[in-house]
């Protein structure tokens, strides 16, 4: 097997308390998303987009410190849900920006484990991409997932684990 760094597996007693729901009502917006854990112990990040008073996002994000990231080429996800794209955002440790690295990817309503790599995480801030280069990084200490899809939309992001690959 391919050496593999888990950065989050959900499991059906696990304590998700340490994810954090951030959306757009932090700038006046109105839209929901809760995140539970299913039956089977998949962490569920659901709820509604509004575009209403300038919103349009919801995102949950995690705190963590990964090293040794330079080790692994891949971030991979396995997702299923209501077909859409979403983000998969991730933040440098030992610096304090306020921008992410992003990267889309879509999802579909069957269970897929979808590669990301590392190296093409374009920086993002509010939206905006910015003029900097892409990902590079000895660790993470903040992974994240958003979906802000420029329309209203329901949603359910349904995710099992998320781990590094090289």
């Amino acid at each position: 097997m391919a050496q593999q760094h888990i950065i989050y597996d959900f499991e059906p007693k696990e304590n998700i308390t340490d994810w954090q729901i951030v959306n757009d009502g932090v700038m006046g917006g109105l839209s929901q998303s809760s995140m539970r854990l299913s039956d089977a112990g998949n962490a569920i990040f659901s709820g509604q987009i509004s575009l209403k008073n300038n919103g349009g996002f919801a995102s949950v994000r995690h705190e963590t410190i990964i090293r040794d990231v330079q080790d692994f080429t891949y971030v991979n996800l396995r997702v299923k849900g209501t077909p859409s794209i979403y983000q998969f955002r991730i933040k440098k440790s030992g610096e304090e920006e306020a921008h992410s690295y992003v990267h889309e990817f879509k999802v579909t309503s069957e269970w897929n484990t979808v590669q990301l790599k590392l190296s093409s995480f374009s920086p993002r801030y509010r939206g905006r991409n910015l003029n900097l280069p892409d990902f590079n990084a000895d660790a993470i200490r903040e992974v994240a997932f958003l979906i802000g899809n420029k329309k209203e939309e329901e949603f359910h992001l349904e995710v099992d684990k998320i781990y590094l690959t090289k």
